[in-house]
């Protein structure tokens, strides 16, 4: 008697296109978004408030960042566009909101989706020449644009506020409501991530999602098919730079300060690193990929600190650190392509692979 493993069979064209067809699937995902609205509480219950504090705050920053590289991993990994000035768009919006909330009095509702169309106009611009060039030529073009985005931004009064190019900005309210602490941070910026997850796991997999996928694998191709390629090269920027902007927002509230200084081409690299590592072309890869670079600097630290002191001076301490982040970052980047292209994201689907079938391998 021969046995075959069952699935899940679809009836019907709204339970084939499901954001999670799977009743696993269903139930993972609802643990899941329990943990991580109890998180808060627990650390609170369990830990002294400065400890507890020091952790969300750790949280948010990632928070922030997953947002922004689901937007890079849309125009690189799921488009095959390259962009190295993913921090410029972030300053757009972080400006944008900072000079709306500080000049106007506009709340963040009003603030956040301003930023975010803002730099989406402004990536729009600077996408232009992926319509001839590609590749090389393409990141250079990009990279040009963060150089002109950070001059402007430290040379224009009217944007940047002054001589140290620094704006603060208010907390966000709410209905008479402020957000302040960390958190009440933590609520108001995992909503906006939950958003962002969720808008790009139903772009990837529209018609506008296909499209990206059929110019990142072949361009020509899904031009004879009937592709606007131009067009949607210039959306898949446009949609990047939106994200963009919304993490230079968010940035903006819950740092209290904009300031160019937090967007520099570093911040773009660091992005970068995000997708590579986590997993080009991949949701999951974005989230992965953010949580690893936002912890790597923190366990290098303390690792250096810890350790360092037995070879190092006290004062050569943070020097340490800052270089060997940079080169951890490097040689993260060139292992993540030489041995695993896909980065963590195909590393997870190989461990729930194996337990799926085990221990029926074959």
């Amino acid at each position: 008697m021969f046995h075959r493993e069952s699935g899940i069979f679809k009836t019907t064209y709204a339970a084939d296109m499901a954001l999670y067809p799977l009743p696993i699937a269903k139930a993972t995902v609802a643990v899941i978004a329990a943990a991580v609205v109890l998180l808060p509480f627990v650390l609170g219950a369990l830990m002294p408030a400065l400890s507890a504090n020091y952790y969300l705050s750790i949280i948010n920053l990632i928070f922030i960042a997953i947002v922004g590289a689901l937007g890079l991993n849309i125009l690189v990994g799921y488009t095959g566009q390259i962009s190295i000035g993913h921090a410029a768009f972030m300053s757009v919006g972080a400006y944008t909101a900072a000079n709306l909330a500080v000049r106007w009095d506009l709340p963040f509702w009003i603030t956040l989706p301003a930023g975010g169309l803002m730099a989406a106009l402004i990536g729009a611009v600077v996408g232009i020449p992926s319509l001839r060039i590609k590749g090389l030529y393409l990141a250079i073009a990009t990279l040009a644009g963060q150089l002109i985005i950070e001059w402007t931004i430290n040379h224009v009064p009217a944007i940047s506020g002054g001589a140290q190019a620094s704006i603060e900005v208010p907390k966000p309210h709410l209905f008479g409501y402020e957000f302040k602490t960390q958190g009440q941070l933590y609520f108001f910026l995992l909503f906006f991530v939950a958003l962002a997850i969720v808008a790009t796991l139903n772009l990837v997999r529209s018609r506008i999602g296909r499209a990206f996928v059929a110019i990142r694998d072949q361009d020509i191709a899904a031009e004879i098919i009937g592709i606007n390629i131009y067009r949607y090269k210039l959306l898949a920027f446009a949609i990047s730079s939106f994200y963009a902007g919304v993490t230079g927002v968010l940035y903006t509230y819950y740092l209290g300060i904009a300031n160019y200084e937090q967007f520099q081409i570093v911040v773009s690299i660091d992005y970068l690193a995000m997708i590579i590592i986590g997993g080009l072309g991949s949701v999951l890869g974005s989230v992965l990929g953010a949580i690893f670079v936002t912890l790597l600097p923190i366990a290098i630290t303390w690792i250096v600190e810890s350790l360092g002191t037995l070879v190092f001076e006290m004062q050569q301490i943070q020097h340490v650190v800052s270089n060997v982040r940079v080169i951890t970052f490097g040689l993260l980047i060139i292992v993540f392509l030489v041995l695993e292209p896909e980065g963590l994201n195909r590393l997870w689907r190989n461990i729930r692979n194996y337990f799926r079938v085990w221990p029926f391998s074959y």
